[in-house]
């Protein structure tokens, strides 16, 4: 919000406050003033100059040579080559020795032989933004009103000798987003009274509601409509002072009607709305819901497909209005409408909110509705836009409003305390000073028991409802800086980890540790991509991607039921970009849901996924490159693991999930007290999909977080280092093919007892010799005691338990 200072003076006397300190009061006061800009770009010297005549430079096609009186009491002949010179206009002249923005000064000078006595100015040259002046003012000179007194200097005719307080507003301050409401903050900071408006009307013969009929059909999504009729008005520009304090805000002036309404919505903040009333057929207007595949061009020129949740502004025939977000082209006020209906009401701010983000149509009006500006300023702002048209337009106001009244709005009282004021700011004020802010903020508190007022807040300051509302207005009014600093008291906890945030953590620090890089990809993504891997879902029949209500494209359409689908992205997006090798991982969660539309909250899973694509060793001088592959993928998932005290309890089974390759993927298991439960899948993506992706061999896993945190310990364990020696045993067997070698390895774990160290598997041999069904497993295994040396009989005892489960459970035989 752009809050000119010299128009807040029409409010509030600021004499004595200049604008730095005003804003430096506001913003001690919570409301933050992001600069003080002059309108003054830096201009002396200049004054409203009348041309008398205007003939062409001798020597120059494009020059002309002009006789002004600039009411230095001679005559000056300045040359000038803008096209709308000409004779009988007023503009702003600079004198000789003046200075214009940039640095530029004003010299006598000769220009083809003519001599120049200083320059006619454009409002560019003036420092001023001409994209918002009306668009026959933005190319040429600017061309000041006919009533315009020559000599004026032209920073009091154009209100340049002003500043603009440029307010940053949290959404809970939505009263300041008007002069009224900005004027009464400064009034409660300085304690200076607020002078509003004169909404006196002078009424004609003949009711608004015998031509006007208005009914609200959505009684939810409308609380209050209300129109008056304005007969005879003249279209044509705004008077000077209006279109300065327009273009102060920001708002580019387009025409008195226009103008009148954008005006009276930055002083009171309640938007309004001017329909032609030649074009409102039957003079009725209806509050109602879009019909299905209702469309309307609104005033921006644009075709907007309606939907049945939007509210619009309809007459006897059609929809004239989007409800709070804009105009339809359909109803517009032209240089040949004579009657007006002029519209305020009080629009739901959520319907408004919805309407502006699906259709991306924002505007100033929408942006008061769905903050939810003061819901009595509705009669206010109507009379004092019908008072401004009857003034500066030529109309009358016919009498009385037509309107439909579903509610009015009540003021909220609160009960307060000011023991619980002092408690809660650590102060010691008395009850006088207390009191003397309510009335500085314009509140009523009356004495409702002993010791406690009942505050009663005005409507226009609509985000206060609680106790705690009102002690935050005292401590901001009384002071931030004035609050002692008092020591905190009671109990006092110290902040620690949860056991799931301190895994997440220590897997991080082992991802990162293996050379992958962490990514944060979105928890949105295509409805294509959504289901690239299905079998992620677990045993989960009917998961559903769940869609959202207003998505920003879509490709960010749906919540991701996986974490791979956009590691395949971020892989392709890098190698697109020549960084072939990429190791990454993240971090988050999946959405599921069993039903749509969403009956409860979906499930909020947390998962670890990763992708190695390209090589995982760069080539060098004595080396070639080391391209990734299965094992350093499982590798990477077993560290993880590893480090969390699970490595002996994960298994992993060959498997064929939709998505990964059918012969390099495996299905990982954690052994719990319950039995197997499945976390996920590692492997080699489906040659499909890497296709699809422009990737070469890329092998990913992905596992759900939620099985491991419970039996996963995220602290580190320490043992003492070995002090006795240990035995290797090899053990080679002949089993099946079929044979996992990692069932061999667990059944040698549970068979050989405390006395075995480790177990793994460290060759594997097929040939003609063992048969077409069968191979040879060698397995290296180490015994151990911890307290002792081990004797020959010990090992020779385990290495036969070992050995008998292997033959017993899979009917292996000792290689020979």
């Amino acid at each position: 919000m752009n809050v000119s200072y010299r128009w807040l003076n029409e409010y509030i006397d600021l004499n004595g406050v200049e604008p730095k300190k005003l804003a430096e009061m506001m913003t001690r006061g919570g409301i933050e003033i992001d600069s003080v800009p002059s309108r003054n770009l830096g201009v002396s010297g200049v004054v409203v100059g009348y041309v008398k005549t205007r003939e062409k430079h001798p020597d120059a096609d494009k020059l002309s040579v002009c006789t002004v009186d600039a009411g230095t009491g001679e005559d000056l002949q300045i040359v000038c080559g803008a096209p709308n010179a000409a004779a009988g206009i007023k503009i702003p002249v600079a004198l000789v020795g003046a200075k214009l923005p940039g640095g530029l000064q004003i010299k006598r000078a000769k220009l083809r032989g003519v001599e120049s006595q200083g320059m006619l100015c454009s409002a560019r040259e003036l420092g001023i933004n001409d994209k918002l002046l009306p668009k026959e003012q933005q190319e040429g000179l600017y061309v000041l009103p006919q009533d315009s007194e020559i000599g004026r200097d032209i920073l009091d005719v154009l209100a340049l000798d002003d500043s603009v307080l440029e307010l940053d507003l949290t959404p809970n301050r939505s009263d300041c987003l008007s002069m009224l409401g900005v004027a009464y903050e400064a009034s409660a900071l300085t304690g200076r009274p607020v002078r509003l408006p004169d909404l006196s009307l002078r009424e004609s013969e003949g009711k608004t509601s015998d031509r006007v009929q208005v009914s609200i059909a959505d009684q939810e999504l409308c609380s209050r409509y209300s129109a008056r009729l304005i007969r005879g008005v003249k279209i044509g520009p705004s008077p000077l002072w209006m279109q300065n304090r327009l273009i102060a805000a920001g708002v580019r002036p387009i025409s008195n009607i226009v103008d009148i309404t954008n005006y009276v919505m930055l002083e009171y903040g309640q938007p309004l709305h001017a329909f032609d009333a030649a074009k409102v057929a039957g003079g009725r207007i209806e509050v109602r819901l879009a019909r299905e595949g209702e469309i309307l061009v609104t005033l921006d020129g644009q075709e907007r497909k309606l939907e049945p949740h939007m509210l619009v502004i309809a007459d006897a025939e059609k929809a004239i209005a989007l409800a709070g977000v804009m105009g339809g082209l359909n109803s517009e006020v032209t240089a040949d409408t004579v009657d007006i209906i002029l519209e305020s009401a009080r629009f739901d701010g959520g319907s408004v909110r919805r309407t502006s983000r699906q259709l991306g149509l924002r505007s100033e009006a929408s942006a008061r509705f769905e903050k939810e500006v003061d819901p009595s300023r509705v009669p206010e702002a109507l009379d004092r836009a019908a008072g401004l048209m009857v003034a500066l337009a030529g109309g009358t106001a016919a009498e009385g409003v037509a309107e439909a009244v579903v509610s009015l709005p009540e003021p909220v009282a609160v009960d307060l305390s000011l023991d619980r004021v002092n408690r809660f700011l650590g102060t010691s004020l008395p009850a006088d000073e207390v009191r003397t802010i309510w009335s500085r903020l314009g509140f009523e508190a009356k004495e409702a028991a002993e010791g406690v007022w009942r505050v009663t807040v005005p409507t226009r300051r609509g985000g206060i409802y609680r106790d705690v509302d009102l002690i935050e207005e005292v401590a901001r009014l009384h002071g931030y800086d004035e609050i002692p600093t008092t020591p905190i008291e009671g109990p006092t906890t110290t902040g620690a980890l949860t056991k799931p945030q301190a895994i997440r953590r220590e897997v991080r620090n082992v991802l990162a540790g293996a050379g992958l890089y962490e990514a944060i990809c979105y928890n949105v993504t295509s409805p294509e991509r959504v289901g690239l891997f299905p079998s992620l879902n677990g045993d989960e029949d009917g998961v559903r991607a769940i869609p959202l209500a207003m998505p920003m494209s879509e490709e960010r359409s749906l919540l991701r039921t996986s974490l791979l689908s956009s590691l395949i992205e971020a892989a392709a997006y890098n190698q697109s970009r020549r960084t072939g090798d990429v190791a990454l991982f993240e971090i988050a969660s999946v959405f599921h849901a069993k039903e749509l539309p969403l009956a409860e909250l979906p499930q909020e899973k947390p998962r670890l996924a990763f992708l190695l694509a390209g090589s995982r060793v760069p080539a060098s001088w004595n080396r070639p490159a080391a391209p990734a592959d299965f094992y350093e993928a499982k590798g990477v998932l077993e560290a993880v693991f590893e480090r969390l005290g699970l490595g002996d309890r994960v298994s992993y089974e060959a498997a064929q999930p939709e998505g990964f390759h059918p012969g390099r993927t495996a299905a990982v298991k954690l052994e719990t007290d319950g039995g197997p439960v499945a976390l996920g899948y590692v492997g080699q993506l489906h040659p499909d999909l890497q296709k699809e992706f422009d990737l070469g061999d890329a092998f990913a896993a992905e596992i759900d977080l939620a099985e491991v945190y419970a039996p996963a310990g995220a602290g580190i364990v320490y043992r003492s280092l070995p002090r006795y020696p240990s035995v290797e045993r090899d053990l080679a067997v002949v089993v099946g093919r079929e044979t996992a070698g990692a069932a061999l390895v667990s059944a040698v774990r549970k068979a050989a007892g405390d006395l075995l160290e480790s177990v793994r598997v460290f060759d594997v041999y097929t040939g003609e010799r063992l048969g077409a069904d069968k191979k040879s497993v060698a397995l290296a295994l180490v015994y151990r005691h911890a307290e002792r040396t081990l004797t020959d009989e010990e090992v020779a005892e385990a290495h036969r338990l070992a050995l008998a489960e292997l033959e017993q459970s899979f009917g292996a035989e000792l290689r020979k």
